[in-house]
């Protein structure tokens, strides 16, 4: 077993707080799904946002997944550096895993694919 940071990225169309929580838990969903996590595997997780986003916070959308309550989550403002992403929530999981680094499935959501279209060409 190793341990192994998991990324992912998704956007909102708003700053509101439903749609920082759908979209955190969304991208949260599929990051579990793809990588076939369970709460205990996984340290913790880092939650990051873009300025122009303040109306919750997206670890309240990772505390009330079913098992994932007792796993360490903080979320901090990302870099605010022009022209960058806006409306951008991030996460970093770390994780304790069979999964060979280059097999891990790193999910970029919405906007934020723009991000990382090198992982489109993979699947």
């Amino acid at each position: 077993m190793s341990v192994r940071g998991i990324r992912g990225a998704t956007t909102v169309e708003k700053n509101m707080a439903d749609n920082i929580i759908k979209e955190t838990k969304r991208l949260m969903d599929k990051i579990i799904s793809q990588n076939n996590l369970h709460p205990n595997q996984v340290a913790q997780i880092l939650v990051s946002l873009t300025d122009d986003l303040n109306a919750d916070f997206p670890a309240k959308a990772i505390r009330t997944m079913d098992g994932w309550s007792f796993v360490p989550v903080m979320c901090m403002k990302e870099i605010a550096v022009p022209h960058a992403l806006p409306k951008c929530i991030r996460i970093m999981v770390t994780a304790n895993t069979d999964i060979p680094q280059e097999h891990i499935q790193h999910v970029y959501l919405n906007k934020a694919m723009v991000l990382r279209p090198d992982l489109e060409e993979r699947k």
